[in-house]
């Protein structure tokens, strides 16, 4: 579902002194996503991107059912007559920014609240994707603003006591992540149907299955409000109802049952601390009954063993 688009006239976050030649530096797209909820804290986000230098920025601001209200000068904005969720509203912002002559060499998915401590973090993750070809997605290291807290659900592998060891990931934290356009868009990109939650973990399972991986740069920061994780009614049934399309999606037929096995016993565990038992079965009630109309393209072997070569069984 696509909505309007109004391109302003000057492009964004160029070099101003001009020493280097555009034509050699990288093209970065950045999707922002916004429903006008909190403007100050886009405008503050907004500044550190526009800061940001070693490579040329085109940005697009897509308004999830809104207008947006807040818009840098010569991004691109997207208007969505209704909310699509997370992963559809970044790809409208996507095929917006594919639609620009020359395209984005890269895409940066960017939460509207997030900001980059130094100017030079989008043009570092760059090279670090150049150093790391076989790695579909780069990922940097997620803190608060006081640089160093990383909280374990924001460290995009199983072992998470050590935020700061670099290496291959099979996940993403979806909110700052660097994927090279052609792999996105030979992926499909996002899955829009999950609406919210769990959608890095279809985005890197359809990566890796073309052969790809995903890179953890844990050198670079990039700074987020320190907020609790919310645990309410709708996370439990969309959590529970994005497992399963997740596993049905992507996983060999004998690993799913194993998977929803584990995710099962995971989840009345959590439930006797945190409650949502109920909610939880309601979602998996509701993934179960849709997971036919998901599109079903099952990893190889090969792949489901590289994954737990690299520290994550698809099971878990």
């Amino acid at each position: 579902m696509s909505g309007s688009r109004r391109p302003s006239a000057a492009p964004a976050a160029t070099d101003p002194a001009g020493r280097q030649d555009r034509a050699q530096r990288p093209l970065v797209g950045v999707v922002l996503l916004t429903m006008n909820d909190r403007p100050e804290e886009e405008r503050a986000s907004q500044a550190t991107l526009l800061a940001q230098r070693g490579v040329e920025v085109r940005i697009c601001v897509v308004g999830n059912g809104c207008t947006p209200d807040v818009v840098p000068a010569g991004a691109v904005t997207v208007v969505l007559p209704e909310n699509l969720g997370i992963p559809g509203g970044r790809n409208e912002g996507a095929r917006a920014l594919a639609e620009l002559d020359p395209p984005p060499d890269y895409l940066f998915f960017m939460d509207n609240d997030a900001s980059f401590p130094r100017p030079d973090v989008l043009a570092l993750l760059v090279a670090e994707a150049g150093q790391h070809p076989e790695a579909g997605y780069v990922q940097p290291r997620l803190t608060g603003p006081d640089d160093t807290t990383t909280p374990g659900r924001w460290v995009p592998r199983l072992r998470a006591a050590d935020p700061g060891r670099p290496g291959t990931i099979t996940s993403m934290t979806e909110g700052v992540v660097l994927v090279r356009r052609a792999v996105f868009d030979q992926v499909g990109g996002w899955c829009a149907d999950l609406f919210l939650y769990h959608e890095g973990f279809d985005l890197a399972y359809r990566i890796w299955s073309q052969g790809y991986s995903g890179w953890y740069a844990a050198g670079l920061h990039m700074h987020h409000p320190l907020s609790s994780p919310s645990r309410h009614a709708l996370f439990h049934r969309l959590a529970a109802r994005n497992r399963v399309w997740v596993a049905y999606r992507n996983l060999p037929a004998p690993l799913i049952p194993v998977y929803l096995a584990v995710w099962t016993a995971a989840t009345a565990l959590r439930a006797v601390r945190g409650g949502g038992a109920w909610e939880s079965w309601q979602g998996f009630r509701e993934g179960w009954a849709g997971r036919l109309d998901q599109d079903r393209q099952p990893m190889s072997w090969h792949t489901a063993w590289r994954l737990t070569a690299a520290g994550r069984p698809p099971v878990l």
